[in-house]
């Protein structure tokens, strides 16, 4: 009888190793907007494409067997890239919406993101109220989520959108905003980068689920979400998070 067991049990792992998604050790280009510390960034002393959405790419191609190049792109034409076939995915910490996915498809989500707000250090004080009643204005980066949070806490008027991060930060720090609204999962990479000027006092807004980016209709959808279900199961999504996220 234990023999039988042993025999059903072997069938299964082969029947399942079998079906297991196989991509062929196929190279596949992925655009990211590399400003973005510790979802993903340029490591200035090596100028290597580094951080946690890099890292999960690069551990879901293990399981389906793929190789992942990536690619710096600007975050305001990273989508219509990705439809013009610059690149075959796109891993950039990209909130998974109702909107969005009229336009592109989407893998499961990898990890829960919620935005937060940053400050110079001299207003840490102020409260998500105080942004609300006292016509604070605040900036995000342009045609993000953090965008649509922003005109949701102080209304479109008081809202300045920016194409990119750093030209949020610029205006934070001349007093043209009063706030910028962030990824929340960059908050300590930020707080450390501008430690003395610039904080994080309001943290935990809306809170989205982010997933890796294909062309409508992309068939590797299937093989990356049977890939990430793996590193799910394995433990390693759980130790990239730790090792980006742990508190030390």
């Amino acid at each position: 009888m234990k023999k039988i067991i042993v025999s059903i049990a072997l069938a299964l792992l082969a029947a399942s190793t079998a079906h297991a998604a196989d991509l062929g050790g196929k190279l596949l280009k992925v655009g990211s907007d590399t400003t973005s510390p510790p979802m993903e960034s340029v490591d200035t002393a090596t100028g290597q494409i580094v951080g946690f959405d890099i890292d999960v790419v690069n551990a879901i191609c293990a399981k389906i067997n793929c190789k992942a190049e990536f690619v710096t792109t600007g975050w305001d034409g990273i989508f219509a890239a990705l439809n013009q076939g610059n690149f075959d995915l796109v891993a950039s910490g990209v909130s998974i919406t109702d909107e969005r996915k009229k336009a592109m498809d989407f893998s499961e989500p990898y990890i829960i993101n919620s935005q937060a707000i940053l400050t110079r250090v001299e207003d840490e004080g102020l409260a998500l109220d105080d942004f609300k009643s006292k016509g604070k204005k605040l900036s995000a980066q342009a045609n993000t989520t953090d965008a649509n949070v922003a005109e949701s806490i102080v209304g479109k008027d008081n809202v300045v959108a920016y194409d990119s991060f750093s030209a949020s930060v610029i205006a934070l720090k001349n007093k043209d905003v009063d706030g910028v609204v962030i990824n929340g999962a960059n908050a300590a990479s930020y707080e450390k980068e501008f430690a003395g000027e610039l904080v994080v006092p309001i943290r935990d807004l809306q809170s989205d689920p982010l997933g890796l980016v294909f062309r409508t209709g992309d068939e590797n959808v299937a093989a990356f979400d049977e890939g990430l279900k793996a590193i799910k199961a394995d433990g390693t999504l759980d130790t990239l998070i730790n090792k980006y996220w742990s508190v030390k």
